[in-house]
């Protein structure tokens, strides 16, 4: 199987998953939500909003009355709730398990909240599940790996540089 095809498969594009969310948002806001409110959310042209929403409409995934006012069908709903508790999955990871800043952490959420597939998202959950419950080898692992990575910080330094060396364990990727 060529990988890197499955890129092509998912149908819920970055640009997609931000506009249908910008959507979702201003409803729940405002109850309303017009093409122009969504270009001034996304800080674009009100002309590259128009354009994917009118993909999105000929999609059936957003809809607009006779007031230009737009709406969401079942379907982009669905979409918009499971790109949030993605980018929540993510985001707790980076920054509780990792230990990731919550700036770069949101930035790199951001970047994979639409990409997870559903069997991902469900592991990693399991995850943090574990990772943030009250067992003590939950703690233990933890403790672990911030003593690992302290081992690493301490021998980058020891050697005079910045970036961590990465060793040739992922060779075959």
């Amino acid at each position: 199987m060529e990988t890197w095809k499955e890129f092509d498969h998912n149908s819920t594009t970055h640009s997609v998953a931000h506009h249908l969310m910008t959507i979702y948002d201003l409803l729940n806001e405002y109850g309303y939500a017009r093409v122009t409110d969504v270009a001034k959310r996304l800080n674009i042209t009100r002309g590259s909003a128009s354009l994917t929403i009118k993909s999105l409409k000929d999609k059936g995934l957003v809809g607009e009355d006779e007031n230009r006012f737009l709406n969401l069908s079942e379907q982009s709903r669905g979409i918009v709730e499971m790109i949030k508790q993605r980018r929540i999955a993510a985001f707790t990871f980076f920054t509780e398990v990792l230990g990731i800043s919550e700036r770069q952490a949101e930035i790199d959420a951001c970047k994979i909240e639409h990409l997870l597939s559903y069997e991902t998202y469900e592991e990693l959950t399991h995850f943090i599940d574990f990772t943030l419950s009250e067992k003590k080898t939950a703690s233990v692992f933890l403790d672990q790996l911030e003593n690992y990575r302290q081992t690493l910080k301490r021998s980058a330094s020891a050697r005079g540089r910045k970036e961590k060396s990465s060793s040739n364990r992922f060779e075959k990727y």
